[in-house]
């Protein structure tokens, strides 16, 4: 069975940083590309970043270019996502996912997702 665990999540200030770890465990980690999304109170949800099965062609949303950096250790099964410079819209919760499965119809194999939330 396929099963993602999302963590580090919490309450930063604006400004502020978290790094989120993904957990990923009933399927080959790295023969897929991975992404994250993030859905944000009374919002759709909203495709972040995502990355190669190798660790190459990361890519971001405009929202969060610049800040964000996602990366992955295939060793570990491990998918992370360092968020820096947080901004109050950032407040959401954060998502993994097999890229193949980012589409929100497929929201059930995104994992239970850690609350990030941006405010002072």
């Amino acid at each position: 069975e396929v099963q993602l665990m999302e963590s580090g999540g919490g309450l930063v200030q604006p400004g502020g940083s978290l790094r989120l770890s993904c957990a990923a465990s009933g399927f080959t980690f790295g023969n897929y590309a991975m992404s994250w999304v993030r859905q944000a109170p009374g919002k759709g949800p909203e495709w972040v970043s995502s990355i190669g099965r190798s660790g190459g062609g990361p890519t971001y949303a405009d929202a969060v270019k610049g800040r964000f950096k996602i990366s992955r250790d295939n060793a570990k099964n491990t998918l992370y996502l360092q968020m820096n410079s947080l901004k109050p819209e950032d407040t959401a919760v954060y998502y993994c996912a097999k890229t193949a499965d980012s589409d929100p119809k497929n929201r059930n194999n995104w994992g239970q997702g850690t609350q990030i939330t941006i405010s002072s």
